[in-house]
């Protein structure tokens, strides 16, 4: 694990003035919590992050969630039924392109394990599992991620969420140097009640020459002329949360969002990147058995959406800066080399003037 002293803020950079939670990550949104099992020998730089919307039983008490696919080059599990019918009901796992298969099999394992009525008395389960493709710093054809990988990431889960090179961030890219998992989150304030909303990046996109911190144009920093980077093309996941109620619909709305803290990281969204956004808000649940005919939700009035909407744009473009910062250097398959962006730390901070946007 990284120090928290990676953290974009204690290089003396802050991405906008909302205030933020008391850790800055996804896992300030009280009962969300993540874990992640890594994997790192040799040509192997790959691995598996959990991500838990709730301690209990998401089958029985699912969530309120969204997806959002801004560009859908990917090839992740569970997203159409997400979409239909507005429900998360199993833990999200990020992984390898080539990994899915065995991590919805791991996730499988742990959601039957939970709950045995599941294919017999009632019907089958939705396991989510979105990945990004690290096929550079790691062996992607070994489909080295078994499924007891996954349920280790899923026992593993914490409300400390280590960032950078680490579970499904190991074998990670972003704009030419080493990324991984990032996350941040930002404060709401709706009448008299304050709500947290969170965001946690899997970042492995980017044109080098592309890269900004806050506005400020860093792409000549370019760790490499690597032909794989000279595009704006990898992947990339983000999974917001929130406690604040939201419909589903709402949530999506949040999520279509997180396209402005990309693009103020320097993506323009290129033909070959998979980015998905997956939101979903823990302040109430929704029981896999109907006990009310016309069940009551709440959700806050579409006029306070508008903080969230901000949050959202700033906790996504301080999150892939985290998932920067706090990525160590890796080497991998064939000696391919990422460099972790903090051996340019002096040079990016006096180029940006370690200040605070207006925004």
């Amino acid at each position: 694990m990284v120090e928290q002293t990676a953290a974009l803020r204690h290089w003396g950079v802050s991405i906008g003035t909302m205030p933020t939670g008391a850790a800055n990550s996804l896992t300030d949104v009280a009962g969300v919590t993540v874990g992640h099992c890594t994997l790192a020998d040799d040509a192997i730089q790959t691995g598996v992050t959990a991500i838990k919307p709730h301690p209990g039983n998401l089958f029985r008490n699912k969530v309120p969630a969204a997806v959002h696919v801004i560009n859908g080059f990917g090839k992740s599990i569970g997203l159409v039924q997400v979409d239909e019918l507005g429900v998360l009901e199993t833990p999200i796992l990020l992984t390898n392109t080539f990994s899915i298969a065995s991590a919805a099999d791991g996730l499988l394992d742990y959601c039957l394990g939970q709950s045995p009525e599941v294919g017999v008395t009632t019907g089958t389960i939705n396991p989510v599992v979105c990945e990004c493709n690290d096929g550079y710093l790691n062996e992607i054809r070994g489909r080295h991620i078994t499924r007891q990988h996954a349920l280790e990431a899923l026992a593993n889960c914490t409300s400390q969420v280590d960032q950078g090179s680490v579970g499904a961030g190991r074998g990670m890219s972003c704009f030419g140097w080493k990324g991984g998992v990032g996350s941040s989150s930002r404060l709401i304030s709706v009448g008299d009640a304050t709500y947290t909303l969170g965001a946690l990046v899997l970042s492995n996109f980017g044109d080098a020459g592309w890269l900004r911190l806050d506005g400020t144009p860093l792409g000549d920093l370019a760790a490499s002329a690597d032909p794989e980077r000279s595009e704006d093309k990898g992947s990339v996941i983000i999974v917001l949360a929130t406690d604040m109620p939201c419909s589903s619909r709402q949530l999506q709305r949040l999520a279509k969002r997180s396209v402005v803290g990309l693009a103020r990281t320097g993506s323009y969204i290129g033909q070959g990147s998979g980015d998905i956004a997956l939101a979903f808000s823990n302040a109430q649940t929704k029981p896999h058995r109907a006990e009310d005919a016309v069940p009551t939700f709440q959700e806050v009035h579409e006029d306070h959406l508008e903080q969230g909407f901000q949050a959202v744009a700033l906790a996504v473009e301080e999150a892939v800066w985290n998932s920067l910062t706090y990525a160590e250097t890796v080497v991998g398959r064939s000696g391919h080399t990422r460099q972790g962006i903090s051996v340019r730390k002096d040079e990016i901070l006096r180029r940006h003037g370690r200040g605070h946007s207006t925004l």
